[in-house]
């Protein structure tokens, strides 16, 4: 599996059930605490691995940081990249750094996924029911932090999702038989809930009301402290998505907010629903049911 797929990493079959997970990613700084960046920055990277299923085992550091740069940071980035990664079990095995103006970090991954029980994009059925696994808001909150307007209490907020590994929404999802999942990322709530439904030749109906947004998000985005690329999701985006008449603009520009280490979209067939909730209460995975598969194109707000 790769580029003509579009899923969320490049997939190596190895033998007859288990697969090569491969991926990759790193950014700028979106928070100013280094070692909550490294932190951010590799439950990101991890991220893809477990929107496909897979559990990751090995990882890389991709870095490109200022000459200048002082070393009691660029080691902070580093041990947050290294601490999140011995979180979610896996071993960091060296990697590669050049310089650059500004910093980027970020890491290789390698995983394995069985292959009968990997999560696609594609593998959605009309009847089942959307769930989110975390809240949304964090392109809005990070970027009142870089116009020093945010609250101290509402980066430690979304600091603490943003380092949250989705290895027990994934391992929850196999668990339930669920089949078809993503990541929500750069390219927003809708922007990725889009091409999942296209992948898989249907709509999603969606319930604003159920959709979970952390506290202060609506707040910052009446102020207009969106990222620029919710703009450009809109903008890409806009032309497949139908939007109830009390979804007004702002709010439909939070559904745009693109998100740096989101939760997990799933689609849950309808007979495991019920076990699914008990199974993520029970692992203290928090879940929000969003929405449903339905026939037809494109998403609808509701």
């Amino acid at each position: 599996m790769g580029l003509h797929a579009a899923d969320d990493a490049a997939v190596w079959k190895l033998d007859e059930t288990r697969a090569l997970v491969i991926t990759t990613d790193f950014f700028t700084p979106v928070v100013d605490d280094p070692y909550d960046y490294g932190a951010i920055s590799a439950a990101n990277s991890l991220s893809d691995v477990y929107a496909m299923g897979g559990k990751p085992v090995l990882g890389l550091n991709v870095a490109a940081l200022p000459p200048d740069l002082p070393a009691s940071i660029s080691s902070e980035i580093i041990r947050g990249g290294a601490e999140k990664a011995r979180e979610a079990g896996v071993i960091i095995a060296g990697g590669h750094t050049v310089q650059d103006k500004e910093p980027k970090y970020g890491l290789v991954v390698v995983g394995f996924v069985e292959i009968e029980k990997m999560l696609l994009k594609s593998a959605v059925k009309v009847g089942d029911h959307l769930f989110l696994t975390k809240p949304l808001g964090f392109g809005v909150i990070t970027t009142a932090l870089k116009q020093s307007i945010a609250a101290p209490a509402h980066v430690v907020e979304v600091v603490s999702w943003m380092t949250r590994l989705n290895k027990n929404a994934s391992e929850l999802a196999l668990k339930h038989n669920v089949k078809a999942a993503t990541d929500i990322t750069g390219f927003s709530l809708l922007g990725h809930g889009f091409e999942m439904a296209q992948a898989s030749g249907l709509a999603f109906n969606l319930v604003f009301d159920s959709i979970p947004f952390l506290a202060p998000a609506l707040e910052y985005a009446k102020l207009g402290t969106f990222p620029g690329g919710a703009a450009d999701n809109r903008l890409f985006y806009g032309n497949h998505m139908q939007f109830s008449p009390n979804v007004d603009e702002t709010r439909q520009m939070l559904l745009f907010d693109p998100q740096t280490s989101g939760g997990l979209l799933l689609a849950v067939p309808p007979e495991e629903v019920k076990l699914f909730l008990d199974s993520a209460s029970n692992l203290n995975q928090p879940v929000w049911h969003i929405g449903e598969a339905v026939p037809g194109e494109g998403i609808t707000v509701i």
